[in-house]
């Protein structure tokens, strides 16, 4: 707990008691920083408590410049617009799964109409590594690409179907950090590329 100073007398001192515990253990949950001044409003009780204003949203607190005077002009009108808007995301835990799943059959060759487990073509494999995870999209590319809940390429998330090219001609997994697992061609194993090999399309998730 951050350090007293007093400067009234103990009636002052023992109403500001509540508000110095809530304060405190606040704190505790935000990382060591320096000390942030404390004051009680309508007293000359002060007290320093570290690590306040590492707090998270304590800026956003109605009157906290009142207390804490470093937050002044800190705050800031919260904006739910985003979430309200996003889609539903699949839980991440599901969404790596599915990247493991196709990330295990790297190297694996592509076949035309292939839906594994030892060779795929495009959307065989995303079907192939959805299937792992105990679901069913459907079977082509272009179908893929218009079922599920479109995801802007900004809000992207692992295992989430991305397209490429003009009519969604070609899908992949997207596998984080802009990278993408995919079956793309003849002659060519599957693989985990840059999504810049590619034009984007779009993407969905499932």
């Amino acid at each position: 707990m951050g350090k007293h100073s007093r400067r009234s007398n103990k009636t002052v001192q023992r109403t500001a008691v509540a508000s110095v515990v809530t304060f405190g253990a606040t704190a505790a949950l935000a990382a060591p920083a320096q000390a942030a001044q404390v004051n009680i409003p309508n007293t000359d009780l002060s007290f320093e408590v570290a690590g306040l204003e590492n707090v998270p949203n304590i800026a956003a607190v109605p009157g906290i410049s009142e207390w804490v005077p470093s937050l002044a002009g800190q705050a800031a009108q919260a904006d739910y617009s985003a979430i309200a808007a996003a889609p539903i995301a699949q839980p991440a835990a599901e969404g790596q799964r599915v990247v493991e799943a196709a990330r295990s059959k790297i190297g694996s060759p592509y076949v035309w109409g292939a839906t594994g487990p030892n060779a795929f073509d495009c959307s065989g494999l995303t079907s192939w590594a959805y299937a792992q995870v105990g679901k069913h999209i459907p079977r082509t590319s272009y179908a893929q690409a218009a079922g599920g809940t479109p995801v802007s390429f900004n809000n992207l998330q692992a295992g989430d179907i991305i397209a490429f090219y003009s009519g969604a001609s070609h899908v992949g997994i997207y596998s984080g950090h802009g990278t993408v697992i995919h079956a793309i061609q003849s002659g060519t194993p599957l693989s985990e590329t840059s999504m810049d090999y590619m034009p984007f399309h779009s993407a969905v998730r499932y």
